[in-house]
């Protein structure tokens, strides 16, 4: 066996581990193409609360299958902790779905609130109210989404209007109107709603013009004709939203006005052209004037 002399040897020792060193070419890129058709992956946020305390909702929300962007505390001074970055999906919407889209996920944002929910009663069921510390730092945050990722107003939804078949976060005690005055959510005008009433207490629409106007706003819901449970359910949720007083599913005059007035848009207002008169006329024989 030949021996190699040991510098010989040292430098194929280096050769091999420079070998082994050297990554891979990468793919050639070039980026100074941008294609004009592209949006924001994030198109919703959803807003829950968690049925649980603070503890609790931690350990579930770090430890277990469900997830969250944000966990807002129920402390004194209330915050958030930030649990999944935005670039990245967490699990919170689970089976869902909004106007086009299914399995919400993928296209939002979610954010927990520490809330007890509620608890059900020999008198009913009892929801837990938020604190208004709490929903103070929620419409910050919401503002600086909204910014970020150009949220529309509609498509800040609650847990139960993406799956009102079997959630009921964050409850007809969320203060939803507190969020329109902040101009995050769209909301019904009184007015408008004032004069739709009364067309609709002379006559209530049937079952089928409030599921397909339901579905219009953006449910899934079933389109029967019959207001079977599943219709029920969805209008309770509507109905806990924007009318809080009552959400008992029943499809009555006043639900027919809001839901008629989030539907139809007030028409876009051409602005009408000021008229422009034509300069003076020099009188025959005059020279014009600077």
């Amino acid at each position: 066996m030949k021996l190699l002399p040991l510098a010989a040897l040292s430098t194929a020792v280096a050769l091999l581990a420079g070998c082994a060193t050297v990554p891979p070419p990468g793919p050639r890129l070039d980026t100074t193409l941008t294609a004009r058709s592209q949006s924001d992956r994030i198109k919703y946020i959803i807003l829950h609360y968690t049925v649980s305390d603070l503890p609790r909702s931690i350990k579930i929300l770090t430890q277990q299958e469900v997830s969250a962007h944000y966990l807002l505390t129920d402390t004194d001074q209330p915050f958030f902790y930030t649990l999944v970055d935005e670039s990245r999906q967490a699990n919170h919407a689970g089976l869902s779905s909004w106007k086009i889209y299914n399995q919400l996920n993928s296209a939002s944002i979610g954010i927990e609130i520490v809330n007890p929910g509620f608890v059900d009663t020999p008198q009913g069921r009892v929801y837990a109210p938020f604190k208004q510390a709490q929903i103070d730092q929620l419409i910050l945050l919401l503002k600086q989404i909204v910014a970020r990722h150009d949220i529309k107003p509609e498509n800040i939804l609650g847990h139960n209007d993406i799956a009102p078949q079997r959630k009921q976060d964050p409850g007809p005690l969320f203060p939803w109107k507190q969020l329109a005055d902040a101009g995050l959510v769209a909301w019904p005008e009184p007015s408008r709603v004032a004069a739709r009433l009364q067309l609709f207490q002379q006559q209530v629409p049937d079952v089928a013009w409030f599921q397909r106007k339901l579905a219009q706003h953006g449910y899934a819901v079933p389109q029967t004709g019959e207001l079977d449970q599943a219709t029920r359910n969805v209008m309770v949720v509507f109905q806990s939203k924007y009318r809080q007083s009552l959400y008992d599913g029943e499809p009555d005059a006043e639900t027919a006005a809001i839901l008629d007035v989030l539907t139809s848009p007030l028409p876009v207002q051409m602005a009408v052209p000021p008229t422009v008169m034509p300069p003076p006329q020099p009188a025959p024989g005059t020279l014009p004037t600077e």
